[in-house]
């Protein structure tokens, strides 16, 4: 039973070295692309977490609003707490068709505290060139909180940000011309071993010689006559190919967060590292003393003074010297200056230095 155990666990872990990706994943076919649409719209029917009254643009467009629907109303005296402006935006996918529905994000641009509860009416969504393609309405869906009372208040999330599933439905369609004779396939990261990998993998399922490449990110394919009738079941079994994605050596440090991302291919030349801490922590403390020579008319209450006292300390840690050998890999590199207690901020710095003296083989990038 256990070897049965052991020889699953092997051919699992075999089958997941090789992790291959289909083509649709890391491409996208040139002409069918989402479009970002945007509008500006008011949020009414929060419980008092509205924008202020010196929210001018709010009252402006309350009172606009109410004037456009036949009412009559003094701007001084319209109050807006219950009311909140939002950008509402979208984001269109290719090949939408009219009356279908899609989310929208509602975020407040006034200073509300919160949008929980609150209602979207109705908002034009535009596109960049000005054109109206969608109208978003709906109750906001809001995944926090904002409470508060006599000055102490708990805050969970984003309230000020919501979201109204398929709140917003289409009214135009953006028309998608496709040359049917050929596909063009523009690949995310301009990667010419992958390049290559997907002209092969295109080539052995479709057809051969049906693709090629067209520069570091593009690759062209030819439909077949036999295929133009079928032009989009021909485009999934293009898409549907899979390779073998390779591995790029890049670091990837982001020094706000200490966070570090590093490529398995990552290699280091033979060096020494020699890593050690300083810390210096001034700490303030004051002192109160009455002064005999100062006394009230009564002779019982007496002047206080007060004396300011800093004290300096200065720590450093004994530096432990780390050989690397040559070609070692960048996870055997983390695991070792792990175990002399390096820190995520340390590493990072030795990872810039290591780059500096120029052992590192990888691309570093700092975030």
């Amino acid at each position: 039973m256990r070897t049965v155990l052991l020889t699953l666990l092997i051919a699992i872990f075999a089958q997941s070295a090789f992790a291959l990706v289909k083509i649709r994943d890391i491409s996208n076919v040139e002409g069918i692309r989402d479009n970002q649409l945007i509008g500006y719209g008011l949020v009414v029917g929060l419980n008092g977490t509205g924008d202020k009254s010196g929210t001018e643009f709010t009252v402006q467009s309350l009172v606009n609003m109410m004037e456009r629907m036949g009412i009559t109303v003094d701007k001084n005296a319209v109050k807006v707490k219950n009311v909140a402006a939002v950008m509402v935006t979208a984001k269109l996918q290719p090949f939408s068709r009219a009356g279908s529905k899609m989310d929208v994000i509602v975020s407040s641009v006034g200073d509300a505290k919160s949008l929980e509860g609150g209602t979207l009416l109705m908002t034009p969504l535009s596109a960049a060139n000005g054109q109206v393609f969608a109208v978003a309405q709906g109750p906001v869906s809001v995944g926090g909180m904002n409470v508060a009372a006599s000055g102490a208040g708990t805050v969970k999330n984003h309230p000020t940000v919501g979201m109204i599933p398929n709140g917003a439905i289409i009214e135009r369609e953006i028309p998608f011309n496709m040359d049917e004779t050929n596909i063009v396939l523009n690949f995310k990261n301009n990667n010419l071993s992958d390049m290559v990998k997907a002209k092969d993998a295109i080539n052995r399922r479709v057809g051969a010689n049906v693709a090629k490449i067209a520069s570091p990110s593009t690759i062209e394919v030819v439909v077949p006559r036999a295929q133009s009738g079928n032009y989009y079941v021909y485009m999934d079994n293009v898409l549907s190919a899979e390779i073998e994605p390779t591995n790029l050596a890049r670091v990837v440090v982001d020094e706000r967060t200490g966070t570090i991302v590093m490529g398995a291919d990552v290699r280091i030349n033979t060096v020494a590292v020699s890593h050690g801490n300083l810390t210096i922590n001034i700490s303030s403390t004051v002192e109160v003393q009455n002064d005999q020579n100062f006394i009230g008319q009564q002779g019982q209450n007496n002047q206080a003074q007060q004396q300011q006292q800093q004290q300096i300390t200065v720590t450093e840690e004994d530096a432990k010297l780390m050989i690397v050998p040559e070609g070692v890999a960048i996870s055997d590199l983390v695991k070792a200056l792990n175990s002399i207690g390096v820190t995520p901020r340390d590493l990072i710095s030795i990872l810039q230095a290591i780059k500096s003296a120029g052992a590192l083989h990888g691309e570093l990038q700092v975030m």
